[in-house]
């Protein structure tokens, strides 16, 4: 029997081959075959081994939405998944604009604070969450670490012994300015929380290596402190789809602190589905209208320890197909 098709439509999925083949996969439980299309600055990205590659234009570009429509009519899209957090603002756009196109995320205003790590900080603060102390620049206390209000991925991060450097930081006011803690472990916790607000999985992760601000290694753990606090977070900003949370575990002073909410899906959040967080089940069977439950059966201490490999593009059709059988390349 022929499989229904789904057409998914991935906002910056350049890197995420992986999460695509995870999303194929649950397509296929339910006898569905998963299109993927990528929307991105640039066609030689990895997502192309998976997927058909759009160019498009930037977040920042006053057009992207409409763009965004016409590859969603064009290839017949059903589902809108962000990757990056520039697009979270757009997907929730999108959201409003196309109506019959099923869209997991928060609001566009809860998007737009959760991008600015300055807002996110006084929201997170008004709503009780506990937070590394946060700082102007005359009341620092040193050492300070300082965040691109707008970054991700860890770049622009600049860490400070001395006030006198802080102050002679360039355009200060487009930094988050926090209390320095050196002793700690990081965890991200993966979430999935149902368009009626229901909070279907929370699974903690500790980060135990990153590479340019993306994890390569990482193990679950059941840990219901940060589980309780996700959950406290998520309810507070009315959060929907997939949610990724970001925490310290201060050594010193036993104390868990939020750092930072992603609604999008993670770089990890690999890690979490082998474990056996059906998260992108719940994606489908959501733009269905199929029943989900909560899930809370998943695999503590499961490890994921990423790898490089490499995808090839050549000039065209005719090379591409020369080399097609060369798989060991010899390097000098």
């Amino acid at each position: 029997m022929k499989k229904q098709k789904l057409t998914v439509l991935a906002l910056g999925g350049a890197r995420r081959v992986s999460v695509a083949e995870l999303i194929k996969k649950s397509g296929s439980r339910i006898g569905y075959e998963v299109d993927l299309v990528s929307y991105e600055l640039n066609e030689e990205v990895p997502i192309a081994i998976v997927g058909k590659v759009v160019v498009g234009k930037r977040w920042t570009d006053p057009e992207v939405v409409d763009d965004i429509e016409r590859v969603v009519r064009e290839y017949g899209v059903d589902i809108i998944l962000p990757f990056v957090d520039g697009a979270i603002e757009i997907a929730a756009k999108c959201r409003e604009q196309i109506k019959d196109v099923f869209v997991p995320v928060s609001d566009f205003e809860t998007a737009r604070i959760m991008f600015d790590k300055v807002e996110a900080a006084r929201a997170f603060k008004k709503a009780g969450c506990p937070i590394p102390a946060t700082y102007s620049v005359i009341t620092a206390e040193m050492p300070a670490i300082a965040k691109p209000r707008h970054g991700s991925a860890s770049r622009g991060i600049k860490i400070f012994h001395n006030i006198d450097d802080l102050m002679h930081l360039d355009n200060i006011g487009d930094y988050l300015v926090q209390e320095f803690i050196e002793r700690c472990h990081e965890y991200t916790v993966d979430s999935y929380v149902s368009q009626q607000g229901e909070i279907l999985v929370t699974v903690p992760r500790r980060r135990l290596e990153v590479m340019g601000g993306e994890v390569t290694r990482t193990v679950t753990c059941r840990i219901p402190t940060l589980m309780e606090m996700s959950r406290q977070v998520i309810e507070s900003f009315n959060l929907r789809g997939p949610v990724t949370l970001q925490f310290l575990h201060d050594l010193d002073r036993d104390r868990y602190l939020l750092m930072e909410v992603n609604p999008r899906l993670g770089g990890g959040v690999v890690c979490s589905i082998y474990a056996g967080a059906p998260i992108t089940d719940y994606i489908l069977d959501e733009a269905l209208g199929r029943p989900v439950s909560p899930c809370d059966n998943w695999a503590s201490q499961t490890l994921m320890a990423r790898y490089l490999k490499e995808t090839i593009f050549y000039a065209d059709e005719e090379e591409r197909m020369m080399h097609l059988d060369n798989t060991s390349p010899t390097a000098d």
